[in-house]
């Protein structure tokens, strides 16, 4: 059965977003340290995506990462910041919060397109990022009685990490840079060996850790690298509001984390407000 481009995309950006959902859970049953954590998810996909790119371009991974020239060593520095702060920003407070705050993503993504780019967003994006900007100062103003200050900072950090990276890949289309991003995950576990007290897997981190890290990780990072061959980047942007919505539920439903009621209204009007912008987008495509 042969399948046209959008089916194909969609199917591609649906399918990695579905695996990534749990992994704000797996994070949170893991038992180890953060920065054990984080060496393990920086070092498994990188094994795994270079395996894979070394039988797709043999002899000629080391030119392709030279390739991708200036471009490539700020991706990979994003990259590594982003997948840092993640972990760190969900052990420090509701699963809920952090992925609200990574969905402003696309909205910094505007921002910054508009200052280094002079891409000038339209008036329904700016109505767009001034919504989103004050459900984040009323998430943040709760976070600041809750204690968990910390985590939705650096979930807006990762947040800034991935809007960057966006912007990045956007001023250097005719170049991969998924060489650069399998560079990052290197850099995230040379990070993490830093600061590891051990290594060893014990008990159900033997399964978690390895589960989560082909599963929620390398897999979907290949998937979503290459959906956006088929459909639209704002077409794939749409999908990443299902981790936001299906994330916290997961967390709920297993281990009973309840957000506030704050981070629930915030995250509500959040979510519409980017799910109507980008359907409204779409239907100009």
């Amino acid at each position: 059965m042969q399948y046209s481009n959008q089916k194909k995309g969609t199917l591609l950006a649906f399918t990695a977003i579905v695996f990534i959902t749990p992994d704000s859970l797996f994070i949170r049953l893991a038992s180890i340290e953060s920065w054990n954590l984080i060496f393990y998810r920086g070092f498994i996909p990188f094994f795994v995506v270079f395996v894979g790119l070394l039988i797709i371009y043999k002899n000629r991974l080391i030119s392709e990462l030279v390739n991708n020239g200036w471009h490539g060593v700020a991706y990979a520095g994003t990259f590594t910041v982003t997948n840092i702060m993640f972990v760190i920003s969900i052990e420090n407070t509701n699963v809920a919060n952090t992925l609200i705050m990574i969905a402003l993503a696309p909205m910094l993504s505007a921002i910054i397109s508009f200052i280094f780019l002079k891409e000038n967003p339209d008036q329904k994006t700016w109505i767009a990022i001034i919504i989103t900007t004050l459900a984040v100062i009323f998430i943040f103003y709760d976070a600041l009685d809750a204690g968990d200050f910390l985590g939705n900072f650096l979930g807006l950090v990762c947040a800034t990490g991935l809007a960057v990276g966006a912007v990045i890949i956007r001023s250097a289309k005719k170049i991969s840079l998924v060489p650069s991003a399998m560079l990052g995950k290197l850099m995230v576990a040379l990070i993490a060996l830093l600061f590891v007290d051990k290594l060893k897997l014990e008990g159900n981190d033997l399964t978690i850790v390895p589960l989560m890290c082909v599963m929620c990780v390398a897999i979907p990072f290949v998937l979503i690298t290459l959906a956006p061959r088929y459909i639209t980047a704002a077409e794939v942007n749409l999908f990443f509001l299902l981790e936001t919505i299906l994330g916290p539920l997961w967390v709920w439903l297993v281990i009973h984390e309840q957000p506030s009621i704050e981070t629930i209204l915030g995250g509500i009007v959040i979510i519409v407000t980017i799910a109507l912008h980008s359907v409204l987008a779409l239907k100009k495509i």
